[in-house]
């Protein structure tokens, strides 16, 4: 069997195979080794990744709802203000941590870049991938606190993977691109660092959407973290059912960042040797 073309030439189906494979082995030793280089010579290790959750839905519940004793606009999903801030924020996480990580890892990696023939677009989803793990024991943390402060569970958290994997088509094509970019222009990680910061405040995370004064909610409809937002806090406090219309458009912002981004960083990386 054929499976395409390669500088006119057909590619069999054995090779085809044979990269898949050892592109995913690459991810798995590049994910394993992103893991020991965060976590060497910690006592706590891995748990640690579980700590800073934990102390933030603390943290959260004593200031917002035992002082400060912050109310939501009637219609959102809960009226549990702790829930309803990690819900949102557990998708700007992952999305933050892998944009912000993937703007220097041309860099960091450059040894592998310039002495050896090396994918360096594998770089970035491996970010992604581990910051995935992370990512995965909050969410089960977060479920476990739902279920336990407001006695709620729904197997809309079932769809939760669809949003997971179209997060991750928006954060490796972003990380593509400020990786790339940060290649020729260093000053790239500390603008990136401004601009999420930006992007942040203008996410209904600590805000609730209808709370957004009218002359500004249109930005809401073309902020991608806006409808991944929702759909967490959605699918782990109610029982809603997505509308088409949100996930289509949230898939169009995916796959244009994801797109975008992997032409650019293609574009970019035949420099890469020269000026790393």
């Amino acid at each position: 069997m054929e499976f395409g073309t390669r500088f006119g030439m057909r590619i069999p189906g054995s090779y085809f195979f044979r990269n898949l494979v050892e592109r995913r082995a690459l991810l798995y030793q590049l994910v394993r080794r992103d893991f020991q280089q965060r976590y060497v010579g910690s006592a706590a290790g891995w748990l640690w990744g579980l700590i800073h959750p934990l102390v933030l839905l603390l943290s959260w519940t004593f200031v917002f709802q035992i002082c400060i004793k912050v109310s939501l606009p009637r219609g959102e999903v809960t009226q549990n203000y702790a829930m309803f801030l990690i819900c949102g924020f557990l998708p700007w996480l992952l999305l933050q941590e892998t944009v912000q990580r993937s703007a220097s890892s041309m860099v960091e990696h450059a040894n592998l870049i310039t002495r050896t023939i090396f994918p360096a677009e594998m770089i970035p989803v491996s970010i992604f991938v581990s910051a995935l793990v992370g990512h995965l024991f909050t969410l089960a943390i977060v479920i476990a606190a739902v279920a336990v402060t407001l006695k709620h569970f729904s197997v809309t958290v079932l769809l939760l993977p669809l949003y997971m994997l179209l997060l991750a088509m928006l954060a490796i094509g972003i990380g593509w691109f400020v990786a790339g970019l940060h290649v020729y222009v260093r000053d790239t990680a500390q603008v990136v660092t401004v601009v999420l910061t930006l992007w942040f405040w203008l996410t209904p995370i600590f805000i609730a959407p209808r709370t957004y004064p009218e002359r500004v909610r249109f930005l809401l409809d073309w902020n991608p973290m806006a409808y991944l937002v929702r759909a967490y806090r959605d699918r782990l406090l109610s029982f809603r059912l997505p509308s088409a219309g949100e996930v289509f458009a949230l898939a169009a912002f995916a796959l244009a960042a994801f797109v975008l981004g992997g032409l650019t960083f293609r574009h970019l990386k035949r420099g890469f040797a020269d000026v790393l």
